[in-house]
């Protein structure tokens, strides 16, 4: 008789614990069903995703994944956080982005959920003049302000200062980042910046200002000039050891060093990604300050901001969930403060229900689903602690490779960075193209006929250094094609889906072959002949079975109505009298820019 324990429930404490080697078999009787005769550790390595930087997500991870002690929250290697409290006490900073505001919006703002603002000022930003305006009204002394200035870096920080002055803010209660980052600004404009007082500053704040930080490390220009994880990561190790040693050239110890850094970096929708790159990120930068001679200052500060890369300038609600999954990933991996970018970023100005959904984010998750609650939620998942090691390895690669080549300042201004970092990008970009990482609204279930959302431009960002990409790039050029078509002649270029049999047969793949159209504006037609559909080629859909029945027949056919190209969904077969095959992991981008050349659209 089975005695059942005092809950009720049955343990599985009688049953043996299952083996890798049992697991591992298991898999191998999948995958030989799949045709893939494979077994041991190649039968795991099957089912195993490749990521960037020679990384993989194997299937499984077991106490066998062992990966370096993480130690304590607030103690080095700061893997668990920065601080001892983590964001317990009231959740993360959240940090809004103002690059065009009026101080309505900056009000609004932190009445409504906003805990410190993020302000572009100089060049197409906020006039250096007007910085006052646009504070006027803010309680200087609770919420913390974060300058991205530029070239005019100086300027901006003597300004606030000023106002804070004027304003009878303590130098004590003064809160936030100057935001000196010359190499940040080199990378983004190509030009390089002297800041002549930039060492006068941080010794003004750490003497006088405790609160206040000088200098922030940039690593979103590498980010979006397409960047890795670990480039990110080695990126921005560079910067701020440059940062290091002109601060400590100028005499500043290297504690006092340490303490006027941020770092800011991309949380994307890859959340587990995002959270073992900001515990790499603490764990490098505790590595970097031990070796400088200094390890009780290595705890990394730092600023998590929603992934502009991923932000799509179609279907843009969808980034609404872009946002929430990477701010997710910023809380759980230890951001002291997030940035949520509204989602109609990529489209122009935001307007003010964006700004609310984007403060909303960070509000629900973390007084609904209090997620600030416990220190380092993901810690101790072998998955994240195994990947978080994985990446600071790659991460610290890359930071030596770019010291060798002389530090960050001689990488950016040789051009071999740009190249690494364009390597990277074209790699990732035949994914894309391939759509084996699909796009939610641009490359997989696109909606044609949505009205597009119209905002204000936007200022515009600085250019002239690394290039800003996009993960819709190559689908948002076809699909501005099919726009201008669509104002000059008032209908979209269109191609025939030729279904073959009952819908049982043909749905899996004339659904395949509708989203692959769609991403390049193509408009699929079903039902009613192909004279009737005003398209200028098809493509049949079908099961294998009914293809080797009537896909020659239903092709001469098609060209015999007119039909200049004739395409098959499906794998490249024995079915010689198609023109082309469409399939998973074609090359949609090429098969859709030629289907377009070939219709005459521009």
């Amino acid at each position: 008789m089975t005695v059942l324990p005092d809950d009720g429930l049955s343990l599985a404490a009688e049953f043996p614990d299952a083996t890798h080697e049992q697991w591992q078999r298991l898999v191998e009787g999948v995958l030989r069903k799949s045709g893939k005769d494979v077994s041991g550790t190649a039968a795991e390595d099957a089912l195993s995703t490749p990521l960037e930087d020679g990384l993989r997500t194997r299937p499984l991870y077991t106490p066998r994944d062992t990966a370096p002690d993480p130690g304590l929250p607030g103690f080095a290697p700061f893997v668990r956080g920065g601080r001892p409290e983590g964001t317990t006490l009231g959740g993360w900073d959240v940090r809004q982005r103002h690059a065009s505001p009026t101080g309505e919006a900056v009000l609004a703002d932190l009445e409504n959920g906003v805990t410190s603002l993020w302000l572009t000022v100089g060049g197409n930003g906020i006039p250096v003049s007007s910085l006052g305006q646009v504070l006027d009204g803010v309680y200087l002394d609770l919420a913390p302000v974060v300058l991205d200035a530029g070239r005019d870096t100086e300027a901006a920080a003597r300004e606030l200062l000023r106002l804070y002055e004027e304003r009878g803010v303590a130098k004590e209660a003064a809160r936030g980042n100057l935001g000196a980052d010359p190499l940040g600004h080199e990378a983004r404009t190509g030009e390089a910046l002297d800041l002549p007082d930039l060492a006068g500053l941080a010794r003004l704040c750490a003497e006088e200002y405790p609160g206040l930080r000088a200098l922030t490390v940039d690593a979103l220009p590498y980010h979006e000039a397409g960047g890795s994880a670990a480039q990110e990561l080695g990126t921005s190790l560079a910067t701020g050891v440059a940062y290091l040693r002109e601060l400590t050239r100028h005499g500043m110890s290297v504690e006092q060093a340490c303490g006027q850094l941020e770092f800011r970096y991309a949380a994307t929708a890859d959340q587990f990604l995002t959270i073992a790159k900001l515990r790499a990120a603490r764990r490098l930068w505790a590595r970097v300050a031990e070796v400088s001679g200094a390890p009780g200052a290595g705890g990394q500060v730092q600023h998590a901001v929603t992934s502009p890369v991923m932000m799509t300038r179609r279907d843009p609600w969808v980034n609404m969930l872009r946002t929430t999954i990477a701010t997710l990933a910023a809380g759980v991996g230890g951001a002291d403060a997030v940035t949520v970018l509204p989602f109609d970023h990529a489209v122009g100005l935001p307007d003010a229900f964006a700004r609310r959904i984007a403060r909303n984010t960070s509000t629900i998750l973390v007084e609904e689903s209090h997620l600030s609650r416990v220190i380092d939620p993901a810690g101790g998942s072998w998955y994240v602690e195994r990947l978080t090691d994985e990446l600071a390895h790659a991460g610290w690669e890359f930071f030596r490779h770019i010291e060798q080549l002389g530090g960050q300042d001689a990488a950016l201004r040789s051009g071999r960075l740009a190249e690494d970092l364009a390597e990277t990008w074209a790699a990732r970009s035949a994914k894309l193209a391939k759509r084996r990482e699909p796009i939610t609204g641009v490359s997989e279930f696109p909606h044609l006929g949505e009205k597009p959302v119209q905002r204000a431009p936007a200022p515009e960002p600085p250019a002239g250094g690394l290039p800003r990409v996009r993960r819709d790039d190559a689908y948002e050029a076809l699909r501005a094609r099919s726009d201008a078509h669509l104002a000059a002649t008032g209908s979209r270029p269109r191609i025939f889906l030729a279904t073959i049999g009952p819908a049982a047969a043909h749905t899996a793949r004339s659904t395949f072959a509708s989203n692959l159209f769609q991403a390049g504006g193509i408009e699929p037609v079903t039902g009613g002949t192909f004279e009737e559909s005003g398209a200028t080629e098809a493509c049949l859909c079908s099961s294998d079975a009914l293809y080797e029945e009537q896909a020659a027949q239903t092709a001469g056919a098609l060209r015999a109505a007119g039909a200049r190209q004739v395409f098959l969904a499906g794998r490249p077969g024995q079915y010689t009298d198609v023109d082309a095959y469409v399939f998973a992991g074609c090359d949609a981008v090429a098969v859709l820019s030629a289907t377009l050349d070939r219709m005459g659209v521009s």
